[in-house]
């Protein structure tokens, strides 16, 4: 799983090496890393206690929108909420 998290925030440092249009600072990387731990250990523990599959799917969904909703809103603001600088 870290090693998961560690290869996603590796790919924005790659692109910044090629790229001027990706510009991340370290407190973007940071607010990046928590964000996917803690859907990874939100997943992990809803993983454990929910028994059948079907459950587990629905479960991975929502962490998945959840996550993709907080970051689409940190990066470009998409519902103008004080995250966002709005």
């Amino acid at each position: 799983m870290l090693a998961g998290i560690a290869g996603m925030l590796l790919l924005p440092l790659l692109a910044m090496q090629f790229s001027h249009e990706v510009n991340w600072s370290p407190f973007d990387f940071l607010v990046a890393g928590v964000l996917l731990l803690g859907a990874c250990l939100a997943f992990e523990l809803l993983a454990r206690r929910v028994t059948t599959r079907t459950h587990r799917v629905i479960a991975g969904i929502a962490i998945a929108a959840i996550l993709l909703l907080v970051w689409a809103e940190l990066a470009v603001g998409v519902f103008g909420t004080r995250w966002a600088g709005s």
